[in-house]
């Protein structure tokens, strides 16, 4: 339909990193723009005909592993977790571009930050970050509460919630998941932290399902179910050739679709017994690195060098 390109924010990051690249970032759409984040090189604003509507700058620094959090739309907002950029999570008008709030002192985040309802019903925006979860308003970006984490380093993973619970993984060692109950004013660590775990994965996000959690290791290809009330590890079982996994499980006609890096899906059934129904194979020799999305009866997966559309 179109092709845009972007002017890159120079000097742009050295993308020899395996697994690194411009444009790690999903983006969003509404009925009138697809909005696009590229790290340093800021965020853009397209009409759906390609024209491009508005750029914002949200911050110029450069991590080491890129920039892969995606816009968030809420509201006549477009949320950015902008964490590796300026430490900031910032909101833009989603007609203009203009910053409208931004919360500082977000660290080491590279998660998409999720809209949950809170007590009573209030949204709240819960981003992971370092060492801690951090709660605001979606509307204003005014602070809600903190919880501690005990995760000792960086949030990848993107969080999920049902019922007022927040799921969070992330991490190398030690403590690498938790749940979290939203609401509350101030740090609730002691209060709404409902469970710790020492399973989870440091890349990955996980999917909810029934009153289970399941996700893939992202170094080991090891698929995990957990009870959500509890932590509690239902299944750890290794997937054949599975490797390295960096896209997110995808919960869809009642299997788990898992893409490992070398091109391989593995179809879990979405139910507290392991149980592998299928493994596909479209290795082209590039990384399969993106979360696929299901939409209208099809499977879409990218890779390194192609986008695939699957039917049955």
């Amino acid at each position: 339909k179109w092709t845009k390109d972007v002017a890159a924010r120079l000097p742009e990051l050295d993308v020899s990193r395996d697994g690194d690249g411009y444009a790690s970032n999903t983006p969003a759409a509404d009925a009138d723009r697809v909005y696009c984040f590229f790290g340093k090189s800021g965020v853009v604003a397209f009409d759906h005909g390609g024209k491009q509507l508005w750029t914002a700058d949200v911050g110029d620094r450069k991590g080491d592993w890129g920039s892969s959090a995606s816009p968030v739309l809420y509201g006549d907002l477009v949320i950015v977790n902008a964490s590796i950029e300026s430490e900031s999570v910032v909101a833009l008008s989603r007609a203009d571009g203009k910053e409208k709030w931004r919360v500082k002192n977000v660290q080491q985040a590279w998660n998409t930050p999720l809209v949950v309802k809170g007590a009573g019903g209030k949204d709240e925006l819960v981003i992971p970050a370092a060492k801690k979860l951090i709660a605001v308003d979606p509307a204003t970006g005014a602070a809600l509460w903190t919880c501690d984490t005990d995760i000792t380093w960086y949030m990848v993973p993107s969080p999920v919630a049902h019922d007022g619970v927040v799921y969070c993984l992330g991490g190398r060692s030690g403590v690498v998941g938790l749940a979290a109950r939203t609401g509350g004013t101030g740090d609730v660590t002691k209060t709404h932290r409902l469970w710790t775990s020492k399973k989870g994965s440091n890349v990955s996000s996980p999917v909810y399902h029934d009153g289970h959690l399941y996700w893939m290791n992202d170094a080991s290809g090891t698929a995990f179910c957990a009870r959500a009330a509890t932590g509690e590890i239902v299944y750890e079982e290794r997937v054949p050739r599975a490797g390295g996994v960096y896209a997110s499980a995808l919960l869809a006609d009642g299997r788990i679709y898992y893409v490992g890096r070398e091109g391989r899906t593995y179809v879990v059934a979405a139910k507290p017994k392991y149980e592998l129904l299928a493994t596909n194979d479209l290795g082209d020799r590039s990384n399969f690195d993106a979360t696929p999305v299901a939409a209208d009866g099809r499977l879409f997966i990218r890779s390194g060098k192609a986008l695939y559309s699957l039917g049955k």
